[in-house]
């Protein structure tokens, strides 16, 4: 399913359990994982219609953003706003959420109009923008030197966003702003669920497939609330595993409910990221190999060693993710559900919203 949402209502305790009898069952199967053996350098622009492309401003009819397209010749030859300064941008609309591979600009045909640097910046909504990063700062990309060469230029990470915009920084000298471009990548696979703070959904894993030595879960959320569990598994002791969102930072908790049996390291905290309530998709992965944690927020990831808490830990065969279906079994949690959408949700390789779509 490509782009779909699923919406998870549920008003009460007894909805919980009734509609939460998404409890899943495992079924041992072989996953393809998502990787980069596939094609994603489709030309995205070129076959857009009119509509598709906007401006800031244009100079006139002839230069307006739908004569933007890479090697195209109509109306003046490309887009030039109607004063060329830094508070103008060419934005693209693809349609539908996409996944952007690289872009290519030359500048208005036969002229002297071109732009030297220009940001990227895109969207899901085309109101909420961020800009394109690498190597942890903005991106300054390298534009043209004449009117008609094509510079391509191949992302480090793609972009999984609905609009693009190019944001000129600077232009020739001798004459004004000037793009023509084309974007490359493909359709974005993905499946949303969404949750609206009194739900969860809870994935029953199969015994027999448990490896107490090896964890991967991944997923992406998009929220504008600070709070809210993103997972959850809880054992009969008052062991648990925990990731939250507080104050727009994520936290990961491992806690040991019998401290007495157990009382060195009972409890691990980490917190990562910051302003993650910004309703933009952020990545989480939680890697789990023996005794080695790595927990991976967007970009960012630290990396630690649990000392053998992870053989202590009792806990159920049972993961919830969005918020905790009887908060506190062990009485020691009472924290808000998750309030937004999460995204192409794996535990260990298994699609978890495809799985609870079919059953």
């Amino acid at each position: 399913l490509l782009g779909t949402s699923m919406n998870v209502n549920m008003d009460s305790v007894t909805e919980i359990f009734l509609k939460l009898l998404f409890l899943l069952s495992v079924r041992h199967r072989h996953m393809a994982v998502a990787g980069n053996k596939y094609n994603c350098d489709d030309h995205l622009v070129s076959a857009l219609p009119q509509s598709s492309f906007s401006s800031s401003s244009e100079l006139s009819s002839s230069h307006s953003p739908g004569f933007a397209r890479l090697n195209r010749r109509e109306g003046a030859g490309g887009w030039s706003p109607l004063v060329s300064n830094k508070y103008q941008w060419l934005q693209i609309d693809l349609g539908e959420r996409t996944e952007i591979t690289a872009v290519a600009t030359q500048g208005g045909y036969g002229s002297s109009d071109w732009v030297t640097s220009y940001l990227l910046m895109f969207s899901d909504s085309g109101r909420n923008w961020k800009q394109y990063r690498q190597e942890e700062s903005i991106w300054a990309f390298s534009g043209n030197t004449n009117a008609d060469s094509v510079v391509y230029y191949k992302l480090q990470h793609s972009i999984k966003a609905r609009f693009l915009r190019f944001v000129p920084l600077d232009w020739n000298l001798n004459g004004r702003i000037g793009m023509r471009i084309e974007v490359y990548g493909c359709t974005y696979r993905s499946e949303v669920v969404g949750f609206d703070g009194k739900s969860c959904l809870i994935y029953t894993l199969n015994k027999k497939l448990i490896n107490a030595l090896k964890d991967v879960i991944s997923l992406k959320f998009k929220t504008m609330q600070s709070d809210g569990i993103l997972l959850h598994r809880e054992g009969q002791n008052g062991d648990h595993i925990t990731v939250e969102l507080t104050k727009g930072k994520l936290s990961l908790l491992i806690n040991l409910g019998d401290t007495k049996t157990h009382p060195s390291n009972a409890q691990i905290n980490i917190t990562l990221g910051s302003l993650l309530d910004d309703q933009h998709w952020h990545s989480v992965l939680i890697e789990h190999f023996n005794n080695q944690v790595n927990f991976t927020v967007d970009k960012h990831t630290h990396h630690f060693y649990a000392k053998g808490e992870f053989s202590y830990l009792d806990l159920d065969y049972e993961l919830s993710f969005g918020g905790i279906p009887v908060p506190g079994k062990s009485g020691t949690l009472s924290r808000r559900n998750f309030h937004g959408c999460f995204e192409n949700i794996y535990y260990n390789g298994v699609n978890i919203i495809d799985l609870a779509r079919r059953h």
